[in-house]
Formats: C-alpha cells, structure tokens, sequence
C-alpha cells in the first residue's frame, strides 16, 4: 500500500517508515521538518516538506502520491508544554489533525492509523490501565488527543473512515542496527538523559522524586521499544485493509521500570557511573503508568519482540554512542 506518514522524519515515524518499507509498503513522507530530521530517512522515500496546519500543502500531498492509508506521528508531546502553551497543542494535535482528516476526505482516503497516548487517561484508577478506563486527561496534551479520538468516531459514522487508535506511553531504543535513534531537542525523555549523561554530555541524571509509594521510591513507567511500537502499527494497518472496524488499543510493555531500574540498566550497557541527582517531585506525576495491552495482543496477535528493558536502553546507546551529536548540528533537516 502507498502509506501517508505524517511527522515521518521524527523519532517514531521514521522507525516507521522503515518498517513500511520492510514489509513491502510504500512510504511517502510529510513532515515539516521542525522536530524531525531528514538524515533519518532512507535513501529513495519521498519526503513532502509542508505543515499540517498549510492545508494546502497537504491536499498538494495528496493529489501528488494518492496515498491508499495514513498513519499520523505529527503531534506534539510534552505535556509541561502544553501546560504553559496549550495554544500550541490545540492548534497543531487538534487544528492540525483535523486539516489532515479533511484531506484524507476530499482524496477519499478511509483508512487512518492515530498514533495516541494513555496519558489521556489522566490519574488511573486501576494499574495497568485497561483498555476501557475512562479518558480523564489532566492537561491539555492529554485533552487534544482525546479531543482527536471523539472527531475520529464521528468521521467514521459519518464518513466511514476507519481508523485504529494506539495509546501508548514511553516509546524508547532504537533499530538494532543503529542505524536510526531518538534526537529530541531539546531532549525530555529518560532514557537519552540517561545515555547523555554516560557520554558525559551532562554531569548528572535528575530524579524527579524519591518518595513515591513504590519499591525503590521513583516513579514507574512503561518503556516500550520504537521497533515494537511499529510492528503494532503494520498489524493496525493489515486489520483496517481487511475490513477491520474501528478500534482503539493500549499499547505498551505491560510491565513498568523505576526511574532508578533505568539507570541501573544503563549503567550495566554503558559501564559508566553515571552520577545522580536527587531533586523534588514535578507537579502531576503519578506513581505509577503502565498500560494494559492484553487487548491488541488477542485481536491483531501483537506481542514485544523485545520486551527486557536492557535490551532496549542498549539498542538506545548503540544509537547515541554511534551519533553523539544526534543527526549533527542544526535540528530538524
């Protein structure tokens, strides 16, 4: 199938693509380059440079590759972000998606991948998160993507787009080849902190708590491996293009790792020290996130190929040992 990939020059989208393309899939690209990075893209695929928020370069998209699905990576993700500039969460997760959905109509494309979070779900009620909690998100990045999933429900009654939606925590590592890895800047996410510290890039690792009611008093979250996180996406898409109706998964490990487990798993890969600062507790972060994926695993026949978390923190620092400097100097492009 010809795949729109929306954000397929970011982390997850690029892993993506190359997962597309493996499974015999045609990639077109559509991204504009703010987060992403063209360097990560394979040689050949097409790379649409446009914004979600110019309808006119994606309806360009359209006319030009006539993609058969869409797969959406093109959001942004930070919920302190999204806090302090909720305008910039609404208009690109919500405005944004909401452009690309109106292309996919008028291109009379039905079939939508959505990549999503259970940080919708709020403070849970129950750990791991099933499936059918009830969405209670706690902060504008949260709301938009619950705000997508409602239009999303709509556009299938009324205009039979079908979609899959994967909520999803902590995607983390890398391609076992290296090849490809997580360039954030800046970087917010635990694992690359953690490797960035080892390459002694940062003096120190910061532990946002050390008194919560766990094992070793740091928070726990679900890490799930980028690779994984694409094999569900292929499955999402293989459903739809069989007629599959609608759906909405958790998708995750469905074990979670202590802030402090992580830095013990990297300093095993590494062999560095890696020094640690203990530091208060951030407002709004529970204990404890880990997401029930019993769901996708008995209906599209989804499971982790690599589920131990050394394994994905040393597939992460193959990638960020190879390219201390990310994709080099400059950002996205």
């Amino acid at each position: 199938m010809r795949v729109l990939v929306a954000g397929g020059a970011g982390y997850i989208g690029s892993h993506m693509v190359r997962a597309l393309l493996a499974a015999g899939h045609q990639p077109v690209v559509f991204d504009n380059l703010t987060t992403g990075h063209r360097e990560s893209l394979p040689p050949g695929v097409a790379l649409v440079e446009g914004d979600l928020l110019a309808p006119a370069a994606l309806h360009g998209c359209f006319a030009a590759h006539r993609p058969e699905a869409v797969m959406h990576f093109s959001a942004r993700s930070l919920v302190g972000e999204s806090v302090a500039e909720p305008a910039l969460y609404y208009e690109n997760n919500v405005v944004g998606t909401l452009n690309l959905l109106l292309a996919m109509r008028a291109a009379a494309v039905k079939l939508f991948v959505f990549s999503s979070t259970a940080a919708l779900f709020g403070e849970p009620e129950a750990v791991p998160i099933p499936d059918d909690a009830p969405p209670r998100p706690i902060n504008p990045y949260g709301n938009s993507k619950w705000m997508v999933e409602r239009i999303l429900r709509d556009w299938d009654r009324a205009y039979g787009v079908r979609h899959v939606t994967l909520r999803y925590f902590n995607a983390a590592g890398a391609t076992p080849d290296g090849v490809i890895g997580e360039d954030h800047r800046p970087e917010s996410h635990l694992i690359p902190l953690v490797l960035k510290t080892a390459l002694g890039q940062r003096p120190a690792i910061a532990v946002f708590g050390t008194d919560y009611p766990t094992p070793d008093g740091t928070c726990i979250r679900d890490y799930i491996h980028v690779d994984d996180l694409c094999s569900a996406h292929l499955l999402a898409l293989d459903y739809l293009a069989a007629g599959g109706e609608s759906r909405a998964y958790n998708l995750g490990n469905g074990q979670g790792f202590s802030v402090r487990a992580v830095i013990e798993a990297a300093r095993r890969v590494t062999g560095a020290t890696i020094p640690v600062e203990d530091v208060g507790r951030r407002p709004g972060d529970p204990a404890v996130l880990v997401a029930d994926s019993t769901r996708i695993r008995a209906d599209l026949g989804w499971s982790p190929a690599w589920p131990a978390l050394e394994t994905i923190v040393a597939h992460a620092w193959q990638w960020h040992r190879s390219h201390p400097e990310g994709y080099g100097v400059g950002g996205g492009g």
